[in-house]
């Protein structure tokens, strides 16, 4: 379980074709879970030259943006919550609904951000204006939902700690629904 509060924002090293392996300071063992742009890893391999290594499936890189990642390019990191930590954003399983393109990311006065990403038809029920959401693992409020995309404000603090402030329109971001809609949306579709 995550919270969306990404602790780093690593560096991909290579990527292989079962692997990823990122270069930061996070300190983690092999089997400790991280979230890496949202989806939630095993750690395989940790050196001590900051280096982490992911054994990922077939199926992750189907779902996920981390695909096309390259190495140098930038990738948000967040460790599992461990019992006892402070919950600062919202629950956050790091298991990716979907893949979402983003429309528009547009600079604001004083250092805000809006980001417009489009809504997969899927998801369309789970998100909700004042609801969450994670996009590459980042816990975002949804500003506003119209048709086919939704909106998120991104504050000056998310840009300088995320990955977010270097996507551009038309790349593509990993997007988790929020847990607690999911669950509710599973008992009313009962």
């Amino acid at each position: 379980m995550f919270t969306g509060i990404i602790q780093e924002v690593g560096t991909v090293a290579r990527r292989g074709a079962n692997s990823l392996t990122v270069r930061c300071f996070l300190r983690a063992r092999p089997g400790d879970s991280v979230a890496v742009n949202g989806a939630c890893l095993t750690v395989a391999k940790a050196s001590r030259r900051g280096l982490l290594a992911f054994d990922v499936s077939e199926e992750t890189w189907r779902a996920t943006n981390l695909r096309s990642l390259r190495a140098g390019q930038p990738v948000n990191l967040e460790p599992a919550l461990r019992a006892g930590d402070a919950l600062g954003g919202h629950l956050v399983s790091g298991h990716v609904d979907a893949r979402a393109r983003i429309l528009q990311l547009k600079r604001l006065p004083g250092g805000f951000a809006l980001l417009k990403a489009e809504l997969p038809r899927s998801l369309k029920r789970l998100v909700a204006p004042k609801g969450s959401v994670a996009l590459d693992g980042v816990s975002l409020t949804v500003a506003a939902v119209r048709g086919a995309c939704f909106e998120a404000a991104l504050v000056p603090h998310t840009l300088s700690r995320t990955n977010l402030a270097r996507r551009r329109a038309g790349e593509s971001v990993n997007l988790e629904a929020d847990l607690v809609a999911r669950y509710v949306a599973a008992a009313l579709g009962r």
